[in-house]
């Protein structure tokens, strides 16, 4: 029997679509960008385009194909994974008709495919529905037909593109695409700004060391994986640290509950003490918390490789968190 006080799963009551805006960061780089939904990086050359995420369905990669449409008529030829995550990659084939030749994915994200991808496309698409629309255009998985492990060097005619592992924080197989010559950083979800971080699927206690090094490359633009673009050392720094600061108090005060030998919907309440004051107006906190949690408790056991999410493990966490 359900529960009749019990919030509803995840983000299925997020009906509210998004306004999105396309907005040039520098001669090459763009930033589509959603109001805390997820955000995609664009690359234009004169001789090719760059898409670094691809949004989650082929319907939903129309609508930026549109607004790349109005400011070039090259042929988008490059995919760029950030991670393995459904509402990041599904997207791929709406960008086959417009010239795909590569759809690039370091080997961690690539693992992770093989790993989890079926599994997590059901449990993506089951939390947060209205971020998949037109879920039945969507053929399958994707699957990257280029694979790097630790850095490669794409040139776009005379652009030097780097595509890079730093280290894990999301996932095991973050990615980030980093333009030297303009400073601008597509970073997919290892930054945030002005929303939850998603840590379900993570590996908190090496994301601190991978936000370093994102620092330590001197950005002066980012485009993070929600939020708005950050175009001003003063905005980078803030997310950076929000960053930084969300994943260790969620890992140290999960690490607390542990110790003391909470239950999960007792570690629950703990972590909320800690995080709440700080994080609880942010986009999606609500959505993400329990997952956050779940995946924190477990890493402070010393369960180092994240548990694969199914919709059925989603929804008896989600419940048992409500009971």
């Amino acid at each position: 029997m359900s529960n009749p006080t019990e919030k509803q799963f995840a983000s299925v009551a997020d009906l509210e679509e998004k306004k999105t805006t396309f907005a040039q960061l520098s001669e090459h780089c763009w930033a589509y960008t959603a109001e805390g939904d997820p955000n995609t990086g664009v690359i234009v050359t004169d001789d090719a385009v760059l898409i670094c995420d691809t949004l989650a369905t082929p319907v939903m990669a129309q609508r930026l194909i549109a607004e790349i449409r109005k400011v070039s008529a090259a042929p988008i030829k490059y995919v760029v994974l950030s991670h393995y995550h459904a509402v990041r990659v599904l997207g791929a084939s709406g960008y086959q008709a417009e010239g795909m030749q590569q759809i690039i994915a370091s080997q961690g994200t690539y693992e992770m495919i093989v790993e989890r991808g079926a599994q997590d496309m059901m449990s993506e698409y089951e939390r947060f529905p209205r971020l998949f629309q037109n879920f039945d255009s969507i053929p399958g998985l994707t699957w990257p037909t280029l694979v790097f492990k630790e850095e490669m060097t794409l040139w776009m005619g005379k652009l030097e593109v780097k595509i890079m592992h730093l280290g894990p924080g999301h996932t095991r197989g973050d990615t980030v695409v980093w333009i030297p010559a303009e400073k601008v950083l597509f970073s997919g979800d290892l930054v945030e700004c002005d929303a939850a971080c998603y840590t379900g699927d993570a590996q908190l206690e090496e994301w601190p060391a991978t936000l370093a090094a994102i620092r330590a490359l001197g950005a002066e633009k980012i485009v993070p994986g929600r939020g708005p673009a950050l175009t001003s050392p003063a905005e980078i720094a803030r997310g950076l640290d929000y960053t930084t600061d969300f994943v260790t108090t969620l890992l140290a005060s999960a690490k607390e509950a542990v110790a003391a030998g909470m239950n999960l919907k007792q570690a629950m309440a703990h972590v909320r003490r800690a995080m709440d004051p700080k994080f609880s107006q942010v986009f999606i906190y609500e959505h993400c918390l329990p997952f956050d949690v779940t995946r924190a408790v477990d890493e402070a056991s010393g369960i180092k490789h994240p548990r694969i999410w199914t919709a059925e493990r989603d929804k008896e966490m989600w419940h048992g968190l409500q009971a």
